[in-house]
């Protein structure tokens, strides 16, 4: 134990001592301020002493207490926390191991009594130090600035403290691994970020073919509603001798038949989507977790709803398609955060584990 706890000392005496560890610490610090910048008002927002009209106000419905949380999430996490504080904190800790392993340092630390695999997994706890630092500090100085500015006290922000460490420590795994097999920082920096990359791709490529597999739903119920009132007009011809009517909604049914068919024969997209589902169940789901703060910090019934003047899907006398492009967003809304938290983190965590045990595996065998 007193050597972990060496461990950790000797690792925040290193963050203490990069310019970049307080850099970042100061451009958190400066976000947290520009909360204080910002106000909500009748006629829409308040920055310092200028008032921009908009849409966002007090009388469309948006509270104090809605518009930091959107504030907090959209700005704060999604963009401050999740991009820009996330690639300078991969760059401060993506030298640990490799510099660990190949200046010598490490023949040091293997000369007391400390198994590698304990030394590995210390080190790895070490590395997401900067990170924790830095996601309490940003959610600790919001929480303030938000409860001095407005009086309104939202302690379930601090659940960002565990779920943006937990995205963390996902392309960390990944960054710990390649330091260990290349020894190099640079190479250990960018084959991390090319991975996260690819995880984005995957992530975007799932969410892009989900819209048209909720499109092709809509459009085969389309059809088949379509198709139901077609018959039951055919049925309903009451004069027999009216051959033109009967013609015309007969060759409608062939016609929605024929469509109807394509329609469910169409079944490319679909298991395009489901390979790149199983993909990405194997995967970290960087954006998913991150999207579980949104779930549980933002109610949904609380956003001011939009009325918009959109027609509901249906099919034209011609046998075209037009679909409610509104209504698919919102069954892919649904789709997304029905998906399990344990589904989520747990399939994530296994993808973590992997790594790190690889990793370790590695660190432990090699020769120093």
């Amino acid at each position: 134990m007193i050597q972990t706890l060496a461990l950790f000392s000797d690792a925040y005496r290193l963050l203490n001592a990069r310019k970049i560890f307080w850099f970042t610490l100061l451009l958190t610090a400066l976000v947290v301020l520009a909360f204080l910048m910002v106000g909500i008002h009748e006629t829409g927002i308040r920055i310092i002493v200028w008032d921009i009209d908009l849409p966002i106000n007090t009388s469309s419905g948006w509270s104090e207490s809605l518009f930091y949380k959107t504030i907090f999430m959209n700005l704060g996490v999604k963009i401050w926390l999740t991009w820009v504080a996330t690639i300078l904190g991969l760059i401060t800790t993506a030298s640990i191991f490799p510099e660990f392993i190949s200046t010598g340092s490490i023949e040091v630390i293997l000369s007391k009594p400390i198994g590698r695999f304990r030394l590995f997994l210390t080190k790895y706890a070490t590395g997401l130090l900067f990170v924790t630092l830095q996601v309490s500090v940003f959610t600790v100085g919001s929480f303030l600035v938000i409860g001095i500015k407005s009086g309104i006290w939202m302690p379930g922000i601090f659940i960002a403290i565990p779920i943006v460490v937990l995205f963390f420590s996902y392309l960390y795994a990944i960054c710990a691994f390649f330091g260990v097999v290349t020894k190099s920082t640079i190479a250990a920096l960018l084959l991390t970020i090319l991975c996260w990359f690819c995880i984005f791709i995957v992530q975007t490529s799932e969410t892009t073919l989900l819209f048209f597999v909720k499109y092709q739903e809509q459009e085969i119920q389309a059809f088949e509603d379509d198709l139901q009132r077609s018959k039951e007009r055919l049925a309903g011809v009451e004069d027999p001798d009216d051959h033109e009517r009967w013609k015309f909604l007969y060759e409608t049914i062939e016609v929605r038949e024929k469509n109807l068919k394509e329609a469910n024969e169409s079944n490319g997209v679909r298991l395009t989507h489901n390979i790149i589902m199983g993909a990405l169940t194997v995967l970290p789901k960087t954006d998913a977790t991150i999207e579980l703060l949104e779930r549980w910090t933002i109610d949904l019934s609380d956003l001011p709803q939009s009325n918009p003047d959109t027609p509901p899907p249906f099919v034209t006398e011609d046998g075209d398609f037009e679909a409610n492009e509104q209504e698919i967003t919102r069954s892919m809304s649904q789709d997304l955060k029905s998906r399990s938290p344990l589904w989520i983190i747990g399939t994530s965590l296994l993808f973590e584990l992997f790594v790190c045990g690889f990793a370790g595996w590695l660190f432990c065998r090699r020769d120093y």
